[in-house]
């Protein structure tokens, strides 16, 4: 069983991996099962969503059996009382997928929470709230580019790219400025359904390599 995280080390911890999952689906404990694959090869943040059904009983069972450093977290958390429902299962950090009452929530009890945004004003007033980071949801409306003239006139805020975004289009991200990119279907799939984990494991290498790779490179460009 893992530690809690505070907000600053979760932080920390994902700009140092760059990647956080999202699993969805229409079974909670395939959801728990797919949660638990990512975390085997390689991811340490992984969220489960709480449309998800049995959602709460996922989280438990990821948090009983997550590997040592992975941490497992709630997303579409809407409301002060999914921020309860969420701690009293277990959840080590939030995610909304909008400015929700949630926000204010979490961080009054100080639990990690990335918060939904996607206009300027929206990512200033999710930092306002408290939030940890902003997802920058749906990122493909704008993709990297986008992501780029937010940070412009924002660059303290580390901004995690979610909706939209596979294998090709991570780096891009990356190289816009995104601490990190969010994995929903491109590296899912339908495993949160019950469907095969065997792809699953396979795009979280390929994902995992290559978030590597990208440090590598970037902490060897001094150099050049």
């Amino acid at each position: 069983m893992t530690s809690e995280p505070t907000p600053e080390n979760l932080l920390a911890g994902i700009r140092e991996t760059r990647l956080v999952a999202i699993v969805r689906g229409t079974d909670g404990g395939a959801a728990a099962k797919a949660a638990l694959a990512a975390m085997e090869e390689g991811f340490r943040y992984v969220e489960i969503a709480l449309t998800t059904p049995d959602a709460l009983a996922a989280i438990r069972t990821v948090r009983a059996a997550a590997p040592a450093g992975c941490f497992v977290g709630a997303g579409t958390v809407l409301t002060a009382a999914d921020v309860e429902d969420v701690a009293g299962a277990g959840g080590q950090f939030m995610v909304t997928p909008s400015l929700a009452s949630s926000i204010q929530e979490a961080a009054r009890l100080r639990i990690p929470v990335l918060a939904g945004a996607l206009t300027p004003s929206e990512a200033y007033e999710a930092m306002n709230r408290g939030a940890t980071a902003v997802k920058l949801f749906p990122a493909s409306i704008g993709g990297p580019g986008y992501l780029k003239a937010l940070r412009d006139p924002f660059p303290g805020i580390p901004f995690i790219a979610v909706g939209g975004v596979g294998l090709d289009e991570a780096a891009g991200y990356w190289d816009a400025g995104a601490i990190a990119v969010g994995l929903g279907g491109p590296l899912f799939g339908d495993a949160g359904s019950g469907g095969n984990l065997a792809p699953v494991r396979e795009r979280a290498r390929a994902f995992v390599d290559l978030a590597s790779g990208y440090g590598r490179r970037m902490a060897a460009e001094p150099a050049r």
